[in-house]
């Protein structure tokens, strides 16, 4: 038995309650959380903007300690430090086969899997492939990656989703070159770790972009040169900023219509418009013809920071140790797992960086 955040069912809260964990089975890796990182996309998940099999235990980014290991694993054993991989790729699917496993078909094929148990022998599927938010999870061995060495596994929790996919956004997706600049839209965990990623890569100028007045101070400690508060002139401020032009890259991390309409006016003629935030489907973003030809500008989605984790997460490791990436900036609340329901309504309300849940 352990303690679990379950979703008994879309549009419900959360239960912070006792589930029962099967030990693991061939292929399957039992794991103790160390952190778990509270995401988006697992609010989300709570309220049917995103669509898995409910009820469920949430949480997908996260980092721990191999307890045991079923018949048939290699690469594991008990003890061995771990990062929580929650889009693992098959490798011979179609998008595999182009080497864009970011956009596996069976990546996400495991959230249909029965995960646990309530103790009143009703079924539990893991969230995001994973079920990170839960004091032991058993999950897939190709859900793991090693962690990193010499970065502690609260820290390497972040790794799992945010940095990879704000990294991922600049270096993979937009593709930000030294001394260009870049606007990033949503100064949320994954707005946080997109500007340190363009600071990495030599941005002239970076410029966050929040509702909240409140978050200055975090993006500035992340790499951001300017700050300015969302609102129906906020295109117009960030072309300011840049002469009149428009950034270079603007990177969308929020999932709203008008954010995403704001980030490719405040692009340049010929700019790059990347969108990482997950949207529901009545967000409906329009243009017209003509403005598509006359500004030129790349508008692309982009899925897990367009990354491949198992070669990213070494870079990523090297960038912490030689300090240019500093994962504490974007945390900023640590809780426990009755936390996680107060998480939800900070992200909806806007509030603050990361929460990671520690254990």
């Amino acid at each position: 038995m352990v303690r679990a955040a379950i979703l008994p069912a879309v549009g419900s809260p959360l239960e912070i309650a006792a589930i029962e964990l099967p030990e693991p089975g061939p292929g399957q890796v039992r794991v103790r959380l160390a952190a778990a990182g509270v995401c988006h996309s697992d609010l989300s998940l709570s309220n049917g903007t995103m669509r898995l099999p409910a009820p469920a235990v949430l949480g997908h980014e996260g980092a721990g300690t191999v307890v045991s290991v079923g018949e048939d694993v290699t690469g594991y054993a008990p003890g061995d430090a771990v990062v929580l991989n929650w889009a693992p790729s098959c490798g011979v699917c179609h998008a595999c086969s182009l080497g864009e496993v970011w956009l596996c078909a069976d990546a996400l094929a495991g959230a249909a899997r029965v995960h646990a148990r309530r103790p009143d022998g009703t079924e539990l599927h893991p969230g995001l492939n994973v079920a990170a938010f839960a004091e032991e999870t058993v999950v897939p061995a190709r859900c793991l990656l090693p962690a990193p060495d010499g970065v502690p596994l609260t820290d390497a929790a972040l790794l799992g989703c945010a940095v990879l996919t704000g990294y991922g956004a600049v270096r993979h997706s937009a593709k930000v070159r030294e001394g260009e600049t870049v606007a990033v839209f949503g100064v949320g965990g994954v707005g946080l770790a997109t500007l340190q990623a363009a600071r990495i890569a030599g941005a002239a100028r970076i410029v966050a972009v929040d509702v909240s007045p409140e978050k200055e101070e975090l993006a500035r400690a992340a790499g951001a040169t300017d700050y300015v508060v969302a609102s129906d002139t906020t295109a117009r401020a960030v072309r300011k900023l840049t002469g009149g032009h428009g950034v270079d890259v603007a990177v969308e991390c929020v999932g709203r219509a008008v954010t995403i309409r704001t980030a490719w006016e405040s692009t340049r003629r010929g700019g790059r418009t990347t969108v990482v935030g997950i949207g529901g489907k009545d967000q409906q973003v329009t243009f017209n013809a003509l403005e598509i030809f006359h500004w030129g500008r790349t508008l692309s989605g982009c899925v897990y920071g367009n990354s491949d984790p198992a070669v990213d997460l070494p870079v990523l490791a090297g960038h912490i140790r030689a300090g240019r990436l500093d994962l504490s900036v974007l945390v900023t609340d640590r809780i426990g797992l009755d936390g996680i329901p107060a998480a939800f309504g900070n992200m909806l309300a806007g509030k603050g960086g990361r929460a990671l849940v520690v254990f």
